[in-house]
C-alpha cells in the first residue's frame, strides 16, 4: 500500500509543475493549496531535496523548484524515493536475504509478474501526464 508520504509527494510535485518554472514556490502556499500539514510536507520535501528531485532556496522569495521538466519525472521514481521499495513481497525487495524457498516457491512467479506490472505502470506515468490529465491514464 502506498502511504500518504508517497501520495503527498506526488501532489507536491504536481503543484510545483503547475506553478511558474522560474519562481520558487513557498512551502506554505503549496501546503495550503494541497490541504497538507506544512510540518508533514517539510518531512516529505527533505526527502525530495535529498533525492535531487527538487531544490530549495531560502530567504525572501524562497521556496522550491523542480530540477527537471515535469515530463522527466516518473511517478515510480517519486514513489521509490519516498516509500522505499514497491516490492509486493519481502523476498523481492532489493535488499532481501536470499529466500531458501526460491527454487521451489509456487507463488514467486506470480509475485514477480505483479511487481513487473506495477513497476511498468508507475514508471510510464510522468508528472506532466498528471498535470495534463493524459488520456493514457483513462481506464
Amino acid at each position: 500500500m502506498i502511504s500518504t508520504k508517497g501520495r503527498y509527494a506526488i501532489r507536491f510535485m504536481i503543484d510545483l509543475a503547475e506553478q511558474s518554472a522560474d519562481t520558487p514556490v513557498p512551502l506554505d502556499e503549496t501546503a495550503a493549496r494541497q490541504e497538507i500539514s506544512k510540518k508533514y510536507l517539510e518531512i516529505i520535501v527533505k526527502i525530495l531535496v535529498k533525492g535531487k528531485l527538487v531544490k530549495g532556496t531560502s530567504g525572501k522569495g524562497g521556496g522550491y523548484l523542480l530540477m527537471r521538466r515535469p515530463e522527466e519525472y516518473t511517478i515510480g521514481e517519486i514513489l521509490e524515493l519516498t516509500e522505499g521499495t514497491l516490492a509486493t513481497v519481502a523476498c523481492l525487495s532489493a535488499d532481501a536475504e536470499p529466500c531458501p524457498r526460491e527454487s521451489f516457491c509456487k507463488t514467486l512467479p506470480m509475485w514477480k509478474k505483479f511487481d513487473h506490472i506495477v513497476h511498468d505502470y508507475f514508471f510510464h506515468i510522468t508528472i506532466a501526464d498528471l498535470v495534463n490529465g493524459s488520456k493514457t491514464l483513462d481506464g
